[in-house]
């Protein structure tokens, strides 16, 4: 019988487009480096520092399969996930960009589907969670805007109302005329910020504000994934140095961010071709005179990331293996091909980690079907760019 599972495995091997369910049932693969990150990610949960790192590799050699394996484990122990990766359409230069994206690929513990919209539907007035979560608002951020935007949504039972302020928490945020107008409408009293809130310069709030909320609901921690952080070298010089000073907030989030662990996977050649290649220290120094440590602090980070070594002979005969098992659950099947023969027909071209597994789930393909296999003809993955993409304040 044919074991649906299996066989979703396969088809995601096959593609080369990694997944968390093929990080789930492979994550053996580079021990140290995986012991490394779940030491980082316990050590928040026991002491609530919040922490951050960097790892980088070569382009096609595993990084993404990595991040999934991570996502694995800390859903495992009851923590929060977001996974992202960083784009023109989810630019780290603009945290309130980022915010929104963080929060549509947010996945509770237990759950498939992102979002975490039932919380504050579930959660009721003058309840233990509403009160800690509106002290917490009132007191500890910079602006008091989710103060009265959280008081707000626990109180109106107008769906139009409901619907705008849970989207605000979303990141769909909603102008200050607009908050005061609802606000007045429900308790007939007007809104006194103590600063007013701009998404420009107050969004590291609804970060800090989220933190919280899932430590408040029993969570172990949040675990924020960043992928292909290496695509930041496409943006526009000042667009870049932006994105080294909001990395870095999560980078040292301790005064910031509670319970939380961030990891960014980023590519190996970042640092010839972005960091010497575009001189980015002498651009911190240009964009930011007055203070480039934050961002001085993130590139050396880069350069000092601890970068995935090339899998061992071993760690590779193993995934063919499990590759075999896989496969052969997938389409009812008992492979009569040994993993030696299987390394030894897929070796060739000096393929890429990546393409050599595709290139050997094409070898099990044929012998599936045809009772042997030809030569396999999976070509190499084009190399990552840096050609710059400029915003329109690079150009201005």
């Amino acid at each position: 019988m044919f074991d649906m599972e299996a066989r979703r495995i396969i088809e995601a091997l096959r593609s080369g487009v990694p997944s968390r369910a093929v990080g789930h049932y492979f994550s053996e693969a580079r021990p140290q480096i995986m012991r490394d990150i779940a030491e980082q990610m316990e050590a928040v949960t026991s002491d609530g520092v919040s922490r951050g790192r960097i790892f980088s590799g070569k382009y096609g050699e595993g990084k993404t399969h990595l991040l999934n394996t991570v996502y694995g484990m800390a859903h495992a122990d009851q923590k929060v996930v977001s996974y992202l990766s960083i784009s023109k359409e989810s630019p780290i230069d603009k945290l309130y960009l980022i915010y929104q994206k963080v929060v549509q690929n947010t996945y509770l513990p237990g759950r498939e589907q992102p979002g975490f919209e039932r919380i504050f539907e579930e959660m009721s007035p003058n309840s233990p969670l509403a009160n800690e979560m509106l002290a917490y608002a009132a007191k500890e951020l910079e602006t008091d805007k989710l103060y009265y935007v959280l008081r707000a949504y626990l109180n109106t039972d107008d769906p139009e109302e409901k619907f705008q302020l849970i989207s605000d928490m979303e990141g769909d945020f909603i102008g200050n005329p607009v908050l005061r107008r609802i606000y007045r409408r429900i308790f007939n009293t007007a809104v006194k910020f103590n600063v007013n809130f701009s998404k420009t310069k107050h969004s590291m709030d609804y970060f800090k504000f989220i933190s919280h909320l899932f430590s408040q609901c029993g969570y172990n921690g949040w675990v924020l994934l960043f992928d292909e952080a290496e695509l930041i070298g496409r943006f526009g010089k000042k667009a870049r140095q932006k994105c080294y000073r909001n990395i870095a907030a999560f980078l040292a989030p301790q005064e910031r961010l509670e319970n939380t662990f961030s990891l960014f996977a980023i590519s190996s050649s970042y640092v010839e071709d972005v960091i010497d290649g575009k001189h980015e220290f002498d651009n911190l120094m240009e964009t930011f005179p007055d203070d480039p440590k934050p961002g001085e602090n993130v590139l050396n980070a880069i350069i000092k990331a601890p970068q995935l070594l090339p899998l061992t002979k071993e760690e590779i005969a193993h995934t063919v293996e499990r590759m075999c098992e896989f496969h052969g659950k997938a389409y009812d099947w008992t492979p009569g091909v040994s993993t030696e023969e299987i390394l030894k027909a897929t070796r060739a071209g000096g393929y890429l980690l990546r393409t050599q597994i595709r290139a050997a789930i094409e070898y099990l393909d044929q012998t599936y079907q045809y009772g042997a296999a030809g030569e396999t003809q999976i070509e190499e993955l084009s190399k990552e760019s840096f050609e710059e993409v400029p915003s329109l304040e690079d150009v201005l």
